[in-house]
């Protein structure tokens, strides 16, 4: 038993080394080259960072501001997340031509598909400006020093002479106690090449999201197209596909456990630093509300969704979107309390204040801030949720902006098409029958939640779920917002611009809506009651973090520090892995097409799988891409720290080719945004293989594959 043990903890000290216990998402010009090749990397840093000559930077780009792609191919083809693709394969499906349910593969570059407003960001260059943005704020007082920093960040970034088409993005990092200065190259003329069928690339959907073991093909393909000196422009026929500096070979070689990997990408948000106070509050109380209006939403939505087909693919990418971090935060609040981080990051706090004494007016600081303002966020967390998924509040909170600029003179011309379109929009996804019932049932969620100091008077009246569901229907048939109700003839799902024709009527209606009304005393209610306190507590708050950060990473000098995430262009890296998330409980590090259909419901919307798949796999036809037991390897696992914009990143090998396409972490360790921990916190990835097969064997798009380098 004892030698067991001995030879587990060898096992997992091998996986995790030391300076994984804290994980790590580095600025590339910051990359730690010798703890890499320790791990196993064999390219150098320069091969990942470099503005003099091509390297794996220049085939990584966010796409569409929220996720990462890569290119993987000399004509600009792109990979990215099916979910990060979801909406423009939703904007280009109808009930004919189902897109999200068939699949969409383009067989030549005249059949891709133009998306516009889509966007793809290359980071040119990463300057540490850090001296020109604080250099002259050393004994400023706080709101002096913000005031100072504000001029400096505009400006260094004036300074920099660029071209047309980039732009320059001035971040913080430690909280602001260092600065960097990005150069970006943006394209805007993004295609739509292909995209599995929902059955291949949500296969699992809502019920395996965020968790392992997986079988998913999220992935979707796009190009990127340049005129014809190769530069960005807005969409032309006559554009043509981009030639990048470097793309990444796709590698189908079979991976072990303890490979090494590294994940390119831009992670979202993180708060890794935070004090114990800040994680509890998180853990056992907004959280917890956040989940909760969520839920309700959901449940009302997913009854619709599985009887009406249209209904489905209408709020497909909204529920989607919905479900994700609802799922997330319910992992989260499990993981935290499983790897006892309210424990360790107070453990951790008396280690540094033995170090450093002051540390300890910083913390009873934070105890004190985060109590006062519990109440307040508590509120907030409710008010924000309730606003998000009631539609209808939604739509009512734009047209309370609407309102405003009209009255004050600012809804000129542009501004006006704008909103229009984005209404438009809006409609073309909304179901107004459908969200008076989710507005109903959240209402009494937050009528019974939210002490009554913080709601406008009155709001007593909205803790019976069934006199809401009449009420709300009754408004909400009856409304312009909705769409449902009419004006000048015309209601905004027929015409929205007879709608808007007459401005001053449109605003009348507008302020004797009942939504409307209901809208506005919340918002009031919300702005007089909660907004102002919980806001003074966080700019306190925020000062101290700063604070706080600075005397960690002075006080703990063994400590090896990244900045949070905040979507800008970060390196982790670590092995292929498996885990140990529950007692007598170990996932493998690897799936298989076996376990699809061992999964597989026929007709289910989540486990249904197309009938051509299941004739591969039965017939075994596998070609180049099974690995060594026979099967076709779907979904991986490894030790890399990722987070919400990680979506789509390239997970690449010693060699820096391409392995596998990350889209989700393990469950178990959602909570690594806050904290990290080797044991639980894993990255998901899509098989390159699964890919190229479903590319070459299920679409029999090979001329896509021809574009590609494939190792083998």
């Amino acid at each position: 038993m004892k030698k067991n043990i001995i030879i587990a903890g060898f096992f997992l000290s091998s996986i995790f080394p030391l300076a994984q216990q804290y994980g790590g998402m580095w600025i590339p010009t910051e990359v730690n080259e010798k703890e890499m090749k320790e791990l196993g990397m064999k390219i150098s840093a320069k091969d990942i960072w470099d503005t003099t000559k091509p390297s794996i930077k220049d085939a990584v780009v966010q796409f569409n501001g929220g996720c990462t792609a890569e290119i993987i191919s000399p004509k600009g083809l792109l990979l990215t997340n099916h979910h990060c693709g979801y909406g423009q394969i939703q904007k280009h499906s109808s009930v004919k031509n189902d897109y999200l349910a068939d699949g969409f593969w383009a067989k030549n570059n005249g059949e891709e598909l133009p998306n516009p407003g889509v966007t793809v960001d290359f980071i040119a260059d990463i300057k540490d400006v850090t001296a020109q943005i604080l250099g002259n704020t050393k004994n400023l007082e706080a709101k002096q020093a913000e005031d100072v920093i504000k001029t400096n960040i505009e400006t260094v970034t004036k300074s920099f002479k660029i071209e047309p088409y980039q732009k320059v993005v001035i971040k913080p990092m430690y909280y602001g106690n260092k600065y960097y200065a990005y150069i970006i190259d943006t394209y805007k003329d993004v295609r739509l090449v292909g995209a599995p069928p929902s059955s291949i690339g949500k296969f699992g959907s809502d019920t395996d999201n965020w968790v392992f073991p997986r079988h998913t093909g999220d992935f979707s393909l796009f190009r990127i197209y340049a005129d014809k000196n190769n530069k960005p422009a807005e969409y032309s026929k006559d554009n043509v596909p981009y030639k990048p500096k470097h793309f990444l070979p796709v590698s189908i070689k079979d991976k072990k456990e303890g490979d090494f990997t590294f994940v390119f990408g831009f992670p979202g948000r993180t708060t890794e630093y935070l004090p114990s106070i800040a994680v509890e509050k998180i853990m056992n109380e907004t959280d917890p509300a956040m989940i909760d209006v969520r839920d309700v939403a959901l449940k009302t939505l997913d009854e619709k969704m599985r009887t009406d087909q249209a209904t489905k693919i209408k709020y497909a990418s909204k529920y989607a979107s919905v479900a994700n971090y609802w799922k997330k935060w319910i992992g989260e609040v499990e993981g935290l309390k499983k790897s006892n981080a309210v424990g360790k990051k107070q453990k951790y706090e008396q280690a540094l204040i033995a170090k450093n004494p002051a540390i300890k007016t910083t913390i009873d600081e934070f105890n004190r801030l985060y109590t006062a303002q519990a109440p307040y966020a508590l509120s907030r967390a409710y008010y924000t949720e309730v606003v998000r998924n009631a539609e209808a509040l939604t739509l009512a909170n734009n047209y309370y902006n609407f309102i405003n600029a009209v009255e004050s003179g600012k809804m000129d011309a542009k501004t006006l098409e704008s909103f229009k379109n984005r209404m438009n929009s809006f409609y073309k996804d909304y179901d107004g029958e459908l969200d008076a019932k989710v507005t109903a049932k959240v209402l009494a969620l937050y009528a019974n939640r939210v002490p009554a100091q913080y709601l406008p008077a009155g709001f007593e009246k909205f803790k019976d779920v069934n006199q809401n569901l009449k009420t709300v229907e009754e408004w909400s048939k009856n409304s312009v917002i909705t769409g449902r109700g009419s004006l000048n003839g015309a209601t905004a799902y027929s015409d929205l611009n007879k709608v808007f024709a007459d401005q001053k009527a449109l605003v009348q209606n507008l302020k004797k809506d009942p939504l409307m009304q209901l809208f506005t005393s919340m918002r009031e209610a919300y702005m007089k009651n909660t907004d102002p306190k919980y806001n003074e507590y966080q700019s306190q708050i925020d000062a101290l973090q700063k604070k706080y950060m600075a005397q960690q990473m002075e006080t703990d000098k063994d400590r090896k520090f990244f900045p949070d995430a905040n979507s800008t262009l970060r390196v982790t890296y670590g092995k292929v892995a498996g885990s140990h998330p529950k007692d007598a409980l170990y996932y493998g590090y690897q799936t298989h097409l076996s376990g699809v259909m061992e999964k597989y419901i026929p007709g289910d919307y989540e486990f249904d799988v197309p009938q051509k798949l299941i004739d591969l796999y039965n017939k075994k036809d596998y070609g180049i891409y099974k690995n060594s037991t026979g099967d076709v390897p779907v979904n991986f696992t490894a030790t890399n720290h990722t987070t919400g914009g990680n979506s789509g990143s390239p997970a690449l090998d010693a060699n820096g080719n391409l392995i596998g396409l990350n889209f989700d972490r393990q469950w178990e360790g959602t909570m690594s945004d806050i904290n990290y921990d080797p044991k639980f916190s894993r990255n998901i990835m899509v098989d390159t293989k699964y890919i190229l097969f479903i590319i070459d064997k299920f679409a029999n798009a090979k001329w896509l594959i021809d574009e590609m380098k494939v190792v083998k």
